[in-house]
């Protein structure tokens, strides 16, 4: 499927306009070239300069996309200089999603090399309330008005992390019961079996937003979506295609690289996609909706915003 950047731009924008706000995971794609961005605008003294690309592109990215996922916040805390920095790159009414640094989701230090020592020991600060405030909301406040979510992701516990997901489920609201208030807070869970009612009851008391993603050890999107109770927050629909249900991360790149084109369709989660911003559009713009596509879902994930939209009678 080839990407009009053109048309999508306007359809995005339409949308947006009504409260349904689609982007991708992470922007700085070479393989994009000819589709979303142009080459010629990263050429230095004749030649192509992958830097000034990575430095300027959210820019030309944000000519089409009203949104984006910041997934680099999940590795380190953001600095207010880098915020403002990627702030002051996009137009007014931008939303960014920002994902929660690993270093308040994480229970137990995976063995992983950037771990350092650390790895495979318990995480004094796993669901520190205090240190999320401090060094990531507060961080925030400056370019609050271009925060449109804010997404705590927690990676697969083990029986050894929580017995039961209620055990978690009790962990966080306790977190998030020490949090200030107003943020657009969303909770991404990779634990299929946990999601349950009281954890939906749980975020539905909380006013935060259960984020329905398409994961390799997740249902598929539309089996989520279809879950009693799992849409908690009426003024706020997320999702996240980032993995096709099997399929894990590595082959994911190995098959997709360097993302430019659609590989593998998955047409039942670009339906269901496509109906949860159907489902936010007949709210008259009560309810947002936030929509995240990554490359590794089906190899191009602007083709796949395209796919979902063309699905979508937009509103005048």
């Amino acid at each position: 499927m080839s990407v009009d950047r053109t048309q999508l731009a306007a359809r995005l924008k339409q949308l947006a306009a009504h409260g349904v706000f689609l982007g991708t995971s992470s922007w700085k794609y070479p393989g994009w070239f000819d589709s979303i961005y142009e080459r010629d605008r990263y050429v230095w003294r004749g030649r192509f300069s992958n830097a000034r690309f990575e430095r300027d592109c959210l820019s030309e990215y944000a000519q089409v996309f009203p949104t984006v996922s910041v997934d680099a916040t999940y590795y380190t805390f953001p600095t207010r200089e880098i915020l403002e920095g990627l702030a002051a790159q996009v137009p007014e009414g931008f939303q960014f999603g920002f994902k929660v640094t690993d270093e308040v989701t994480i229970k137990r230090f995976p063995a992983l090399p950037r771990f350092g020592r650390r790895a495979g020991l318990a995480n004094p600060n796993f669901l520190s309330a205090s240190l999320f405030a401090d060094a990531f909301l507060e961080r925030c406040e400056s370019i609050r008005p271009k925060v449109g979510l804010i997404m705590l992701e927690f990676s697969r516990f083990s029986a050894g992390d929580f017995a039961r997901g209620a055990e978690f489920a009790t962990a966080l609201d306790d977190f998030l019961g020490r949090l200030p208030a107003g943020w657009p807070l969303g909770v991404e869970l990779r634990n299929r079996e946990w999601l349950q009612p009281e954890y939906f009851a749980m975020l539905a008391r909380r006013g935060v937003t259960h984020i329905f993603n398409a994961w390799s050890d997740m249902p598929p999107l539309e089996t989520q979506v279809a879950l009693p109770g799992s849409a908690t927050n009426p003024a706020l629909l997320a999702a996240r295609l980032l993995l096709r249900e099997g399929r894990t991360y590595e082959s994911a790149v190995k098959q997709f690289s360097p993302y430019s084109q659609i590989q593998d369709p998955n047409l039942s989660s670009r339906a269901a996609a496509a109906a949860l911003i159907r489902r936010g559009l007949q709210t008259g713009g009560k309810t947002k909706v936030v929509t995240f596509v990554n490359n590794r879902f089906e190899g191009h994930s602007p083709g796949t915003i395209q796919a979902i939209i063309d699905q979508i009678d937009l509103p005048d």
